[in-house]
């Protein structure tokens, strides 16, 4: 049994590493997305997907060599780690649950309104240096570039991105005709020049921030599959864990008992309290 729990401990340990992969993996992909232009829900998915790999590298080595204290040291970090991916994965539903799109008449595309998104994300959005950041990520993109050409048929019949919808373009309702009439504050922020367009508007903002809510959803689905896993992992590591510290303390099964072999922690002790239990009687 004793051989038999460490290569249980050994491939519990190499599947985690494993599954920190798409941890790691889909946090990357969030921060080169040229499509969402944010780094700041990605960034917890990043170390949690890294703190697994390192751990799980770790209890690898202690199952290999035999070091029960790494794999109890494994085991500890595990259940921290769980209990974190778990409150981000209800954290980032809670933030991105409100949100969408409204629909546009006698338009396929959606605009989007910076009031329904949740108070943290647009606290967040709001911040200058931030959004300068983002701005510039969103330049580089020339994602406004592949719209620069379209024809007014080509508004009436293609979808936009989120962040098309938002920032390379005035909303659908300004009426530039008329100046007499109060309209939406991101008309007034609008300018052709293609390096300003309207990347001020609260709109361009509502389109990031929808597709960060759209990103987190999709990896939120993955963060329970991991979670699953490593509870399932985790419940037997222990019952392996038990085995391999039995292993240490008593004879493994068809090892031979030599001399050499250490006592296990109790043995000197109980030794001592049986030579006084002799001697008082």
């Amino acid at each position: 049994m004793y051989r038999f729990s460490n290569t249980v401990i050994g491939f519990l340990n190499l599947f985690t590493l494993l599954a920190s992969i798409p941890i790691i993996g889909g946090g990357l992909w969030m921060a080169r997305s040229t499509t969402t232009c944010e780094s700041f829900l990605q960034k917890p998915l990043l170390l949690i997907g890294f703190i697994i790999l390192i751990i799980s590298l770790a209890g690898f080595i202690g199952a290999c060599f035999h070091v029960a204290w790494a794999l109890w040291v494994y085991l500890a970090v595990m259940l921290f780690l769980i209990g974190g991916l778990m409150a981000l994965t209800v954290f980032g539903f809670v933030v991105t649950g409100k949100g969408g799109g409204v629909d546009v008449p006698g338009r396929v595309y959606k605009e989007y309104q910076l009031e329904n998104y949740s108070p943290w994300l647009r606290k967040r959005i709001k911040d200058p240096h931030y959004w300068e950041t983002i701005r510039s990520c969103i330049l580089g993109s020339k994602t406004c570039a592949k719209i620069a050409y379209w024809t007014p048929y080509d508004y009436l019949e293609r979808n936009m991105s989120p962040i098309q919808s938002g920032c390379c373009k005035p909303p659908t309702s300004c009426n530039y005709a008329e100046t007499t009439l109060t309209q939406d504050p991101d008309c007034y922020r609008w300018n052709n020049a293609p390096n300003l367009l309207c990347y001020e508007c609260d709109s361009c903002k509502a389109g990031v921030l929808e597709g960060v809510r759209r990103d987190w959803h999709k990896l939120s689905v993955l963060n329970i599959v991991m979670v699953i896993l490593l509870i399932c992992i985790y419940s037997i590591g222990c019952c392996a864990f038990r085995n391999t510290k039995r292993a240490e303390t008593d004879y493994p099964h068809g090892v031979p008992r030599i001399s050499k072999v250490h006592p296990r922690w109790d043995f000197h002790w109980w030794r001592w309290w049986h030579h006084r239990r002799h001697q008082l009687y």
